[in-house]
């Protein structure tokens, strides 16, 4: 009896220690930044999109997890105003981009975290955009409480084929990049 006393009590510290060591923190939506590249045969746009919810997961100082939703309603151009900016916005939200009336949010969801260096972290994820999961890979730098990252993304694994080149012909300085740029940066 002492010693189904002592694994008991053991078990129980053990599974304290677990759940004390794994810390979820929330992400500052406010705080937090996605800032977007898409590029063109004739130049380039780039804008915005926040998010709506997220929290990275660490165990000790080693990060473990991680889980994103944005708000794609959100999404927006800042190297245009006016009228123009409009018109972008309004194409990029529709159903030949991202379709936001449909899809009003994307997901990251880390999958595996492995140590590259100190601070330095290689993550797969699952991302969501359209309804469609495929997993993309990226290093992300966690510095105390913020984390950066930067990678792209091929819309075309989203069904986000409009002008794509490898889609359809003779588009001409009308053909836009495959791949489309995201800089990341974390408040936690």
């Amino acid at each position: 009896m002492k010693n189904l006393k002592t694994i008991a009590i053991a078990l129980f510290v053990a599974a304290a220690g677990i759940s004390v060591n794994a810390q979820t923190k929330k992400i500052d939506v406010k705080a937090s930044t996605i800032k977007w590249v898409g590029k063109k045969v004739t130049g380039e746009h780039s804008g915005t999109v926040n998010f709506k919810d997220g929290a990275v997961v660490f165990k000790g100082k080693k990060l473990t997890g991680g889980s994103f939703t944005v708000d794609m309603t959100s999404l927006t151009a800042t190297d245009l105003t006016g009228e123009y900016q409009g018109k972008l916005n309004g194409h990029l939200k529709a159903d030949d981009f991202f379709g936001t009336d449909k899809f009003p949010t994307s997901k990251l969801v880390f999958k595996t975290i492995g140590a590259k260096s100190a601070d330095v972290y290689t993550v797969t994820a699952d991302l969501t955009i359209k309804g469609i999961t495929k997993p993309v890979t990226f290093d992300i730098t966690v510095n105390g409480n913020t984390a950066t990252t930067a990678f792209k993304v091929d819309r075309t694994k989203y069904d986000i084929k409009y002008n794509s080149g490898n889609f359809f012909e003779n588009l001409g300085d009308k053909t836009i990049n495959d791949d489309f740029e995201l800089a990341v940066s974390l408040k936690f």
